[in-house]
């Protein structure tokens, strides 16, 4: 496959590859700490199948500023729904290195708790007497770290599922946006394309793939199942004055969304699949 069939220079792509090789060199594990019961619970979990020293469990001990700005996330357990003296040092701590934190509550009651130095939205909590909640866990680091979550989901597979979910509906909506914003004919085809691109080389890596220069040209035969879809956006516009931006825009969401989907089935097949009948597999249930 040619790039020349693409509506953006290779340049552009080659660019991409570079930064998913600067991104490769600057990977951080998730550091594990706080209480130490629970914590290796989800430590068992989430590296199951994969890697472990993709988590550097250093539940039970006091972390150190090292510890800290060596790591790419900090997940966090804390017993109950009061944090300690102890927990909330450390909490400043990664807030003052610029880490994320990922604080879970075992044992804590229904309310929402405020943790602090800690986003609302990055706190789970589960009841006293429940499980350890791998899956919420799972889902939180899918949806809110997603620059480094592929890098993770390549050595753990138990994150790779959300992960990958997460970076389609995440591309998909961006291309719905761009698609309806931008209105010069045929400008949006350089744009949604790279994105598309970006998306399909971070699902690649999510499945262990290394994105280089030779690689790539191979992944980008998934990108072409896009192209049709948005040639019938621009027909549509065409076609339907005064609402066709919306359809524009629909369109492509549903088309990046398909091509996130056959990207992902591809790999999960290990790369031996045709491309062409796993795109159509996958857009005739879409």
């Amino acid at each position: 496959m040619r790039l020349g069939r693409f509506p953006i220079h290779p340049g552009a792509v080659y660019g991409v590859v570079k930064e998913f090789r600067a991104a490769a060199e600057d990977y951080r594990p998730i550091v594990l700490a706080g209480w130490a019961g629970p914590a290796g619970e989800l430590r068992d979990a989430l590296s199951a199948g994969g890697e472990p020293q993709a988590i550097r469990d250093l539940s039970g001990s006091e972390l150190s500023s090292y510890d800290v700005e060596g790591a790419g996330l900090l997940l966090y357990v804390v017993e109950g729904d009061k944090t300690t003296p102890a927990d909330e040092e450390t909490l400043k701590l990664a807030e003052r290195k610029g880490v994320e934190v990922i604080c879970v509550l075992v044992g804590a009651g229904p309310d929402p708790v405020d943790v602090p130095f800690v986003l609302a939205t990055n706190v789970v909590q589960t009841p006293p007497g429940a499980a350890v909640p791998v899956q919420e866990v799972v889902e939180a680091i899918a949806g809110r770290v997603e620059e480094r979550a592929y890098m993770w989901a390549a050595r753990l597979p138990a994150l790779r599922p959300a992960v990958v979910e997460h970076m389609v509906e995440k591309f998909s909506r961006q291309n719905g946006i761009l698609g309806v914003a931008i209105f010069i004919p045929g400008a949006d085809m350089p744009v949604l394309t790279l994105n598309q691109i970006r998306m399909v080389f971070r699902i690649a890596a999510a499945y262990g793939e290394e994105i280089d220069r030779d690689r790539a040209l191979e992944i980008l035969a998934v990108i072409g199942a896009g192209f049709g879809l948005r040639a019938l956006a621009r027909e549509a516009v065409a076609f339907v004055p005064g609402v066709g931006w919306a359809i524009k825009g629909g369109i492509a969401y549903v088309g990046t969304k398909a091509l996130g989907r056959a990207a992902a089935t591809y790999f999960e097949a290990g790369g031996q699949t045709r491309i062409a009948e796993v795109v159509g597999s996958v857009r005739s249930r879409s």
